[in-house]
């Protein structure tokens, strides 16, 4: 009992910022940090990423920043397993390493879904954006002109999806018998960007992605959620009209009654005042996400949690 209660413990809220592969499980459902860092370089953080996996598959990817190419490799992942690759918005740091994805695999064939926002003035529509890079004629990576259904090129087939950033309601991306996915959108300053709530087996996944914590619909689309990814991005005490402060993240975990906070997009600031001002809103399970982590999800380990924090009392 002791030796578990003390593995609990480092779980319950842990620190480690240096990349260090840890395998998921191979049955059930996780939750894989492909990069905890943002756009600032860091030597111990890729850039975003996440691995969504189910009974020892990755199933899903969210978001391809910098470092995920080689982040996915060392995850052990494979791009025939996905099911659908999830972009929450147009930043570099959030998208930048997705032609490398695209060219760097050879062995699926099958159409992959892929998902995106709506455009603005400010930042252009998912389908422009992807013609942008891979068009057969006018796209900066023609040779992967195969993704868009060119006649000439290699590339992964990609079966596109819009969400509308300017629709008050979730928006469902993909249905399928164990993985099913909706997103929403939610304020990252004047740039389209969608949190998605992904549902596999029994278990409930949630990416926030960017954002300022603003929108109250964020709360509702977010709640109950088994794990609850929200990304650190700012010190404490400071603003930002692109992410939610410290403090508002813990707001937002906690109305949203997460049964696990997990937070990644770490900036480069003191991290123990960060960290700090979220758990004075947050009462429950945290952890400060790391390259290449993995957090089973679902009722089991709820239930695991649960009865650890019974047993400290």
């Amino acid at each position: 009992m002791i030796r578990f209660a003390t593995i609990f413990m480092l779980a319950w809220f842990s620190v480690a910022p240096r990349a260090s592969a840890q395998s998921c499980p191979g049955t059930g459902v996780a939750v894989q940090i492909l990069g905890s860092g943002g756009p600032r370089i860091n030597r111990d953080r890729a850039s975003a990423g996440y691995l969504v996996w189910i009974d020892g598959r990755s199933r899903m990817l969210v978001d391809a920043g910098g470092g995920a190419f080689l982040r996915f490799g060392e995850a052990n992942a494979r791009m025939e397993d996905l099911s659908l690759i999830a972009i929450s918005h147009l930043h570099p740091d959030h998208v930048s390493d997705l032609p490398a994805l695209l060219w760097g695999d050879a062995a699926r064939t099958a159409p992959l879904a892929i998902s995106g926002p709506s455009g603005n003035d400010a930042v252009p529509g998912f389908p422009t954006f992807l013609t942008h890079l891979f068009d057969q004629k006018s796209g900066a990576f023609q040779v992967l002109a195969g993704t868009l259904g060119g006649s000439s090129g290699r590339g992964v087939p990609l079966e596109v999806a819009v969400v509308d950033v300017t629709k008050k309601d979730a928006s469902t991306v993909l249905s399928q018998q164990d993985l099913a996915v909706t997103a929403i959108s939610i304020p990252h300053s004047n740039i389209p960007a969608l949190a998605y709530r992904v549902r596999a087996q029994n278990a409930t996944i949630v990416f926030s992605t960017d954002q300022t914590g603003a929108d109250p619909r964020f709360v509702d689309f977010a709640r109950g959620a088994d794990v609850l990814v929200m990304h650190l991005a700012i010190a404490a005490g400071t603003t930002s009209p692109l992410h939610a402060a410290p403090d508002v993240v813990g707001r937002v975990a906690r109305d949203a009654q997460a049964r696990r906070l997990v937070l990644s997009h770490i900036g480069q600031f003191d991290l123990g005042p960060a960290v700090a001002d979220v758990k004075k809103y947050y009462p429950g399970p945290l952890t400060v996400g790391a390259d290449l982590q993995c957090t089973p999800v679902g009722p089991a380990y709820t239930s695991v949690a649960r009865s650890s924090r019974r047993s400290r009392r």
